[in-house]
């Protein structure tokens, strides 16, 4: 029977790194005391790590401020198409200014919706800070 969690309070982050293999990535951070130290989370983790971090940051959002409506949005400066390998599927990068991109693979059927959708106006709907 595992014991309870290891509890470590992060000051900051200090490093992000790729193992030389790409097996992992490392994250250091120095703690309140201001011990250094850094978590290694393998690479058939790290994508389950980057899809739960929006989800549990929102939450954080709407929890701290007692707003539902509350939104993490992160400001649009760039974006671009390609043609992946699958003929059926394009890849829409999106980017800030800072460098974050994300990518989603967007199927065929999906492309002209997504398009279409952008070039309608939006209903009238209250003004929500991002």
């Amino acid at each position: 029977v595992p014991g309870p969690a290891m509890e470590i309070k992060v000051r900051q982050l200090t490093t992000c790194e790729v193992a030389s293999d790409g097996g992992a990535i490392s994250l250091g951070f120095e703690d309140l005391a201001g011990n250094p130290a850094a978590v290694s989370v393998s690479l058939n983790q790290v994508g389950a790590l980057i899809m739960t971090l929006p989800g549990l940051l929102e939450a954080a959002l709407k929890a701290r401020y007692g707003d539902q409506s509350l939104r993490y949005a992160y400001p649009l400066a760039s974006w671009a198409i390609e043609q992946a390998t699958d003929t059926t599927q394009r890849i829409i990068t999106l980017q800030t200014e800072d460098g974050f991109k994300v990518r989603f693979s967007i199927p065929k059927a999906e492309q002209s919706l997504l398009g279409e959708a952008l070039t309608q106006p939006m209903p009238e709907m209250s003004v929500r800070p991002n």
